[in-house]
């Protein structure tokens, strides 16, 4: 029998053009997203700061800010938000819906803002996303003149004190209230707690024999200690740390298993896309690493970081877990 050839019926060459329309633009679909994807961002991007100009976190961000805008080829605007201990700028990235807001934080806002607080109106790990931790520093133990200069005999001279010494904090639930209270039960020591309205008042205090013990961030203990007027007693990191490699650590005068840092990193409302994240924690990474941007960290305090979101996620989570335990056990109630 003659083979004859077939001409697909009307409907036969309607399912063959779907089919290859369907094809055509499940190949282009890729080439598509990735081109959208390298046009973010778009416009302007605001990097919110919960705290005055001229503070660490300002400072910080203001470092990152050119750089920034270089890579990615818009303006960074730093825009400053003050209140709360920085939670009202990281409600409102957490808010955010435009794609082009992040912020630089600091710990508790990453972290214990709602477990110290839960009227605060976001929830650090379901609302934000991170994106890279910046940097870390040590806290230092400071000291008055009239304290004894070596670790050991300070916590011999601590224990001795009982409830008659104090130290002071910049406020209830901070990282230096809360170290405090991880030192005490580490070391065995009993200050009386003395919120004050912000550092400067507790060297102050410090200065004129109020309080015998302060967590203060490196660059404005030292400023005191290197000018005579105040002890460095230790550092609160595991080790010595780069930031102030002159003081010894708190562990080698036998305040064991200590590990305390301030820190600060970039934030994200948790609706920023996947792909946009891993651009800019790739970005933030490249840039805080570079010779000159490392040493203008170092020289505000701080030691760098550059992580992956991953590593800020998992840096959130344990010191999330280790402040939790402090509040709880020690019943720290918001201001």
């Amino acid at each position: 029998m003659k083979k004859t050839n077939t001409i697909p019926t009307l409907p036969g060459r309607r399912l063959a053009l779907a089919g290859t329309a369907a094809l055509l633009l499940s190949a282009a679909w890729p080439l598509a997203h990735a081109q959208g994807a390298a046009a973010w961002p778009s416009r302007p991007i605001k990097l919110l700061v919960g705290f005055p100009a001229g503070s660490s976190p300002d400072l910080m961000a203001r470092t990152l800010a050119e750089p920034l805008a270089q890579a990615l080829g818009q303006p960074v605007v730093v825009e400053n938000r003050p209140g709360a201990g920085g939670n009202i700028a990281a409600g409102l990235v957490a808010r955010a819906t435009d794609d082009h807001t992040l912020g630089l934080m600091i710990n508790g806002n990453l972290t214990i803002a709602k477990i110290l607080n839960p009227a605060t109106p976001y929830d650090p790990l379901k609302d934000l996303t991170p994106v890279s931790l910046i940097a870390t520093a040590p806290l230092v133990l400071a000291a008055p003149l009239s304290a004894p200069a070596a670790g050991a005999e300070f916590f011999a001279a601590a224990r001795q004190a009982g409830d008659r010494w104090n130290y002071g904090t910049p406020g209830i639930g901070t990282v230096a209230h809360l170290g405090m209270e991880l030192i005490k039960s580490r070391a065995g020591i009993a200050p009386v707690h003395v919120p004050y309205a912000g550092n400067p008042q507790v060297i102050t205090a410090m200065l004129g024999d109020q309080v015998q013990m302060a967590l203060l961030p490196p660059g404005l203990a030292m400023a005191q200690a290197r000018g005579g007027k105040l002890r460095a007693i230790g550092v609160t990191s595991s080790g010595r740390s780069s930031v102030v490699p002159e003081v010894p650590s708190l562990g080698e005068a036998g305040v064991k298993d200590l590990q305390l840092e301030i820190w600060n990193a970039v934030a994200a409302p948790n609706s920023l896309p996947r792909a946009h994240v891993n651009r800019l924690a790739a970005v933030l990474a490249e840039i805080v690493r570079r010779p000159e941007m490392r040493q203008k960290i170092l020289n505000q305090g701080w030691q760098v970081a550059g992580t992956s979101p991953e590593g800020l996620a998992h840096r959130i989570r344990v010191d999330t877990a280790a402040m939790a335990d402090v509040i709880r056990r020690n019943n720290i109630q918001p201001q």
